[in-house]
């Protein structure tokens, strides 16, 4: 006999009413408490998710000690990473200036172009036109061009400054990330509880498991593989003597990351080379096929590095990743990744019962008979 529940009264009614209220207005006022923070906390987050192994491998050498073993390695990534930006960043100020000084007392001229440059594909002619223009009249040209010029600054002036925000964002993300690596196992903890109350004992391990193993995922397939990519193709441009070779490398390594052919920075590389280039034909020759294969070493990094060790087919990641980038940026490829990752796996988890329920009625069928 089932038992009847009495009605709500509408003190009862009321009361739950008021509470629900109160609850969803801390929710909103703690969120926009945290949304400043949020970028840098997700940030620090997928850090400290990919650094995690390394860091436990650590602290094992140092005697179990987490706090050092943090201090190590964000040290060594500010180092390694905030040095060669600094350099950078000081160079590109300094040509800055000096083009600024230069065009305001009037030495700034350009050089007129070699023959060379009218023999580039599709484009040679137009640079070939625009570039004799500029160096015969330099004043003229800024004037005649000058909505264009205003247009491509301030394009430019707005990378620059994404550029420069998003490093110093990632490095005080990097300090966050040592912070949380130090406490770890607690964080772990937590987020394993939580994951357990939301999708209950038996999901919520699996759950936890998946969106780690998937965030690591993405870190080595997406980012590891276009820094070793920016990497092998920066040696190949400066032994090849390729003028600006750190900022070709940049480029690539930006290009990678928003999952873009490194082809499109090595072809018109290729192309001053054989116009304009002061190596042997032979030399040549050899730097075209090793910016060739390395400008499709991704084409094999990927399928090896993302999707490893994750439950989830690879282009599920891969997709994720790059639909979650186009909805919400640069994290979004860790966020769109996960998600994903996790709604596969439910819906596979899904379908894989009802299989298994339609099975077993048959065979009970059968057997009846």
């Amino acid at each position: 006999m089932n038992k009847q529940t009495d009605p709500l009264t509408n003190e009862q009614f009321m009361d739950g009413l008021i509470r629900t209220g109160l609850v969803m207005m801390l929710v909103v006022a703690c969120f926009q408490v945290f949304s400043p923070f949020l970028n840098l906390m997700l940030w620090a987050l997928i850090l400290s998710v990919t650094l995690y192994p390394m860091h436990q491998k650590l602290a094992g050498k140092m005697g179990g000690n987490n706090g050092r073993a943090s201090t190590l390695m964000v040290l060594v990534g500010l180092v390694l990473l905030g040095w060669p930006f600094i350099i950078l960043a000081a160079s590109v100020v300094d040509q800055l200036t000096g083009l600024y000084e230069a065009y305001h007392t009037g030495s700034f001229a350009l050089p007129l172009p070699e023959q060379k440059v009218m023999e580039w594909p599709l484009i040679g002619q137009t640079v070939y036109d625009g570039w004799a223009a500029a160096s015969a009249d330099l004043p003229d040209f800024i004037k005649a061009n000058k909505a264009t010029i205003e247009t491509l600054l301030g394009k430019g002036l707005l990378v620059a400054k994404s550029a420069v925000s998003g490093m110093f964002l990632f490095f005080a993300a990097l300090v966050v990330a040592g912070i949380i690596m130090a406490y770890g196992v607690g964080g772990s903890k937590a987020i394993y509880a939580i994951l357990v109350r939301i999708a209950g004992e038996k999901q919520g391990p699996k759950v936890h498991n998946l969106a780690t193993m998937t965030t690591r995922s993405v870190a080595v397939g997406v980012l590891g593989v276009a820094l070793i990519q920016s990497l092998l193709l920066g040696i190949g441009f400066i032994f090849a003597g390729v003028p600006a070779p750190g900022i070709l490398a940049l480029l690539v390594l930006v290009l990678g990351i928003l999952q873009l052919p490194a082809l499109l920075v090595t072809i018109p590389v290729l192309i001053w080379m054989w116009g304009s280039g002061d190596a042997s034909t032979a030399m040549n020759a050899i730097w075209t096929v090793y910016l060739v294969i390395t400008g499709l070493s991704d084409n094999v990094l990927k399928p090896i590095l993302l999707g490893r060790g994750v439950d989830a087919p690879m282009p599920i990641i891969l997709i994720g990743a790059l639909g979650g980038m186009v909805a919400s940026g640069f994290t979004g490829l860790f966020i769109g990744a996960v998600l994903l990752a996790v709604g596969y796996q439910i819906f596979m988890q899904w379908v894989s019962t009802d299989i298994n329920e339609t099975t077993e009625s048959t065979d009970a069928l059968e057997a009846g008979e």
